[in-house]
């Protein structure tokens, strides 16, 4: 049966940010993942995770300036020192809150560069952090993005994806799935993740209704069949619940009965 993780970033947006493991706890989530930590010392989110029960699954490792509209360094020929110390501080968190994956943002395209010509220092600078991780225990992901959520991110298909895991070639480097961005870019969805599972290299899924990300309850992503597919595949990681509720987090999560029965 899957496991499910509240996005902290997308849900109980009506609640500060601290107050919102307290919040996703009382609902009956065990695990939490969200955007970036950095805003607070990984001690104090370490408490917080201990005292409200919850497991940390998953974060960003820094994007740089997110207000400027800067997106990650991993596709950035002229940001290396910005890169690895944006990895050195992620692998840190981590180790504090329990070593949950990290999530390396792969950044825009630089103007007048092509995803092609990007391709060998975006792998060698995955391999490099890839190592890192290793030594610290820690498993990082890449994520396709579509483009009209963010205009302009290296890395929007599966297929790539995969190709730069496969490439880089080391356990500490998997997938980050999201049905949402699948659909939006590619569609083909079940296949797609049946894909990245098969060739051992799905790290995490992440669910949304689409075309407007919110609950997956309705529209072209019902999240019966997804669920479905990974009980069949035997999918042991978590699902992260990362999407914009209608009308409120605790009273749109009655598409998650039939998997929390917890659900107050």
């Amino acid at each position: 049966m899957p496991r499910f993780a509240a996005n902290l970033s997308l849900l109980y947006t009506e609640l500060p940010f601290l107050q919102r493991f307290a919040a996703a706890a009382a609902d009956g989530f065990t695990a939490v993942e969200y955007l970036f930590p950095y805003d607070h010392p990984a001690g104090q989110l370490s408490l917080l995770l201990q005292e409200h029960g919850l497991r940390q699954v998953l974060f960003n490792a820094p994007p740089g300036d997110w207000a400027a509209g800067e997106r990650g360094f991993t596709c950035l020929p002229d940001r290396e020192p910005d890169f690895r110390s944006s990895v050195e501080r992620a692998l840190a968190y981590s180790e504090a809150l329990g070593r949950p994956l990290v999530h390396l943002m792969s950044g825009l395209l630089p103007t007048g560069m092509s995803r092609e010509q990007l391709n060998g220092l975006v792998v060698a600078r995955l391999a490099w952090a890839a190592e890192r991780a290793s030594a610290a225990g820690i498993i990082l992901t890449v994520e396709p993005i579509n483009e009209r959520d963010m205009p302009g991110y290296f890395l929007n298909r599966q297929d790539h994806a995969l190709g730069l895991i496969e490439a880089v070639g080391s356990p500490h480097l998997k997938l980050q799935f999201d049905a949402y961005h699948c659909q939006v870019v590619e569609g083909d969805v079940s296949s797609k993740l049946r894909r990245a599972f098969e060739r051992g290299v799905l790290g995490h899924v992440q669910v949304a209704g689409a075309p407007l990300r919110q609950e997956p309850d309705e529209g072209e992503l019902r999240v019966e069949h997804l669920m479905a597919l990974l009980d069949e595949l035997g999918y042991a990681g978590f699902v992260g619940c990362e999407y914009r509720p209608r009308a409120g987090t605790s009273a749109g999560l009655g598409w998650l009965r039939s998997w929390m029965p917890a659900l107050p």
